[in-house]
């Protein structure tokens, strides 16, 4: 059965940085597109990153856009999600999903499995 599996959350300061991982199993994973989304306190589950099947090309929610890189290792069926400039509102529950089909889907609600959560608090 397919399984992601989340690690590196933790308490981090404003400004700092956060390596998230995530292993996949019980799929292909290099045919896949996968996707990050995060689950703030009062908020609705929010897309944050994604990027194809083989690593091509990258996609971000501007409210992470130049401070967040999503990056895969197809060899070792991981994704990553490295975290620069942490804000307090990134405060969150992140999880990674496996996107429906070959492409980056930017609707949470077209990922068929996610992970378990893992935890991220910025706080100084």
């Amino acid at each position: 059965q397919v399984q992601l599996v989340e690690s590196g959350g933790g308490l981090a300061q404003p400004g700092g940085s956060l390596r998230l991982s995530c292993a996949a199993s019980g799929f292909t994973f290099s045919s896949y597109a996968m996707g990050c989304a995060r689950h703030a306190p009062g908020k609705g589950l929010e897309w944050v990153s994604g990027i194809y099947s083989d690593g091509s090309d990258t996609y971000y929610a501007d409210s992470v856009k130049g401070r967040f890189t999503i990056s895969r290792d197809n060899a070792k069926n991981t994704l990553y999600l490295q975290m620069n400039s942490l804000k307090p509102e990134d405060t969150a529950l992140y999880y990674c999903g496996q996107s429906r089909g070959n492409w980056v889907n930017f609707d949470v609600g077209k990922y068929d499995y996610w992970g378990q959560e893992t935890q991220v608090t910025v706080s100084s």
